[in-house]
């Protein structure tokens, strides 16, 4: 992959730039240096999302508790395994600093195409599972096994954006590729949800089609060039200490080397884990209590939140382009505090509008998330460990969603037994409101440290 490749024309204002509301998404609105790899990058975009709709952990925990009611489990066991689904992407993420390891000094956009690859591997072969235990729990580990792939996209695709695109454009650019992926991710989650309603058994056809469409983006994405590649990799292989990259005490050496980014890590691990608890109960409400449909279920975990995304990505960007990500999350966390609030009350009241409504807000939330999530570490981290940084926080992710989803199921289960089934949710908005007063004493200590140390830190 060369540093660089001539752009596209732009100069035409026909197509993207014509249109008032999409202007931003035309190379045009991108500094021209950018203007290749953004342009391949996008148009990836529009496909890759096809096969991740399928394994999105609201979607397949919705598919996993109705599909598999009548497959010889008992409630307990069928309700673990949507809880495996639900922390499945989140796990997943505990390899993070295995893709980190195994990347370093290696060229990026064939990597990730591998992995990507293997993403639709996975999710094409649950088609060939049976509707019993075996089939449930082989379900499970291709999930977790196409997730663990799509752990090193996500962990290797910040350092492709840190290279191609400049700090003042990046949360905008971010926040384009989240929009179509956002957009893409809800019809491919809709059309499963659809499709099963049709025919439970449709899964067998839907998961295949879903990955060969995918692919489509895979081969877009090799074409996408990353700017002073050589000079990136260079810089990885002589950075001190990086054979030790797969050992899981790098973790605390990267915490310990910089402390602002673990005390960072320390809030964004409570407030997640008051988001990651939701996804399995919430799922396990809408069938046990609501009896939704597949498209009920899945418009209100999944295609809901998605399709709010792109109206909200655009003010989130706005916002993170010019505040740091501690500024931003003490403002951007009280959405998942609404979010889950809301949740609650749909339990409670056993609403279905309401469930659509919490979709709507954790659209709202999801929106400014899914940037910090992805650029966000680059407030702390210098440029030849970007890499490394967005795998200690999606290290830790991982962490929190080993614990939260069962730990959401085992209250649950606990309150059921008492009547107070809804009062999970209630917990679950105490703790989101923890995580954000963390960020907020975060902020209030950087605005009152010296301007010099605030700038090293950022």
């Amino acid at each position: 992959m060369t540093d660089s490749m001539p752009g596209p024309a732009t100069s035409s204002p026909r197509g993207l730039a014509a249109l008032p509301g999409l202007r931003h998404f035309h190379p045009s609105a991108v500094p021209a240096v950018s203007r290749p790899a953004y342009l391949r990058e996008l148009l990836s975009w529009a496909f890759l999302p096809l096969f991740l709709g399928a394994i999105e952990g609201g979607a397949l925990s919705v598919v996993v508790k109705k599909a598999f009611a009548d497959s010889g489990v008992s409630a307990f066991e069928l309700n673990m395994a949507v809880a495996v689904v639900s922390a499945a992407p989140n796990v997943a993420n505990l390899t993070s600093f295995a893709w980190a390891g195994l990347a370093r000094g290696r060229r990026k956009v064939p990597f990730i195409a591998w992995l990507q690859t293997a993403t639709a591997a996975c999710v094409a072969l649950i088609a060939a599972m049976p509707e019993n235990r075996m089939g449930l729990w082989g379900l499970c580990v291709l999930a977790t096994l196409a997730r663990v792939a799509w752990t090193g996209v996500v962990t290797l695709r910040a350092a492709v954006w840190r290279a191609n695109y400049p700090r003042e454009a990046r949360a905008r650019i971010a926040g384009n590729m989240a929009t179509v992926q956002s957009l893409v991710l809800a019809l491919s989650s809709w059309a499963l949800g659809a499709g099963m309603d049709l025919s439970p058994r449709s899964f067998h056809l839907l998961f295949p089609a879903l990955a060969l469409l995918g692919i489509v983006g895979n081969v877009l994405w090799r074409r996408v060039p990353v700017r002073h590649e050589s000079q990136t990799l260079r810089a990885e292989s002589d950075e001190a200490g990086s054979s030790s990259a797969l050992d899981p005490g790098s973790i605390v050496r990267t915490l310990r080397q910089d402390p602002p980014y673990a005390r960072f890590m320390l809030w964004m691990w409570v407030f997640g884990l008051g988001n990651l608890m939701i996804g399995a109960p919430m799922a396990i409400v809408l069938e046990d209590d609501l009896h939704a449909s597949y498209t009920q279920g899945i418009l209100a975990t999944t295609v809901i939140p998605l399709a709010v995304m792109p109206f909200a990505i655009p003010f989130w960007a706005r916002r993170l382009g010019r505040l740091h990500v501690v500024d931003f999350r003490a403002r951007h966390g009280w959405t998942f505090v609404v979010a889950t609030g809301t949740l609650f009350l749909a339990s409670w009241m056993q609403s279905m509008t309401l469930f659509y409504v919490t979709g709507a807000v954790l659209g709202v939330g999801f929106a400014g998330g899914s940037l910090a999530w992805n650029i966000g570490h680059q407030d702390f981290a210098p440029a030849e460990r970007d890499a490394e940084y967005m795998a200690v926080h999606v290290t830790l992710n991982g962490l929190r969603g080993l614990v939260a989803p069962f730990l959401a199921v085992g209250l649950y289960e606990g309150l059921r037994h008492l009547g107070l089934a809804p009062w999970t949710f209630f917990v679950c908005t105490l703790v989101n409101v923890v995580g954000v007063w963390g960020f907020i004493r975060m902020r209030r200590d950087r605005r009152h440290r010296p301007a010099t140390v605030v700038a090293a830190s950022a």
